[in-house]
């Protein structure tokens, strides 16, 4: 059983940093997608990051670019995403995501990820 636990989230102010990790235990599908999405009170489920093939291929939400950073340790089969320069619009909770199947959309697609964390809180302040 694939269990995606997520931590590292908190408040800070605008411009500060946090890094959040991903334990996945159970996943062995490492050369599938793993990515992080974020979702606002309000606000559709949006994707922030993936890191697909294993970790050679990475994409990234335009508003993300440049600040945030996703990795991959596939022998800890840990997901980070380290976050800079953070924006109160960054403020959402995060949630880890993993897919363990061939699929043919975009890497931010929800239907991609069949196997989902609970979420961690970022706010941002100004």
């Amino acid at each position: 059983q694939v269990q995606l636990v997520e931590s590292g989230g908190g408040s800070v102010q605008a411009g500060g940093s946090l890094r959040l990790s991903c334990a996945a235990s159970g996943y062995t599908y490492s050369s599938y997608c793993m990515g992080w999405f974020r979702q606002a009170p309000g606000k559709e489920r949006e994707g922030v990051a993936a890191s697909c093939t294993g970790g050679r291929d990475t994409y990234y939400h335009d508003s993300v670019k440049g600040r945030f950073t996703i990795s991959r340790d596939n022998a800890k089969n840990t997901l980070y995403l380290q976050m800079n320069s953070l924006k109160p619009e960054d403020t959402a909770m995060y949630y880890c995501a993993a897919s363990g199947r061939s699929y043919g959309g975009t890497w931010y697609d929800l239907g991609r990820y069949n196997y989902w964390g609970q979420g961690t809180q970022v706010t941002v302040s100004s």
